[in-house]
């Protein structure tokens, strides 16, 4: 089993909540490729701006992987509109615990991110990216 932080905003979020799929861009296939039923998934949203507001980066929920990859174009999640993306390479997910966790108290208490002071290079241009399961078991007790 792998554990894996799936790097996403709030819109795609919801559409993770509700439709209970996890889809990647075809430049994220090596990635998704390794995920295999029973693996976890943490679920990470992006510090966004919302007017003059910032919205810090938070865990928002765990979910286990419950299909093999497949492909499927309909367009359920948001791109940014120079990319129009559907973020095809997908997979099914149930729920495991949803709840919100700040992320920045982490930093200093997980091992993936080795570089402290510039931890968002650990997340930059990824869609996801494997966890150690210490880090899964720290975010699964706290969230």
């Amino acid at each position: 089993m792998a554990y894996w932080l799936c790097i996403t905003n709030r819109d795609n979020w919801g559409v993770v909540k509700e439709k209970n799929v996890w889809g990647v861009a075809k430049r994220h296939k090596n990635t998704i490729a390794k995920v295999k039923p029973g693996d976890k998934l943490v679920f990470y949203v992006k510090q966004e701006r919302k007017n003059k507001e910032v919205l810090e980066p938070k865990i928002v929920g765990i979910f286990e992987v419950v299909s093999e990859l497949y492909t499927d174009s309909t367009k359920i999640f948001k791109s940014p509109p120079h990319l129009s993306e559907t973020y095809p390479l997908r997979i099914k997910i149930r729920p495991i615990k949803l709840g919100e966790l700040d992320f920045k108290p982490l930093i200093p208490k997980l091992k993936f991110i080795t570089n402290k002071k510039k931890w968002s290079g650990h997340l930059m241009g990824k869609a996801m990216r494997e966890i150690l399961e210490e880090d899964y078991r720290l975010i699964e007790g706290l969230l």
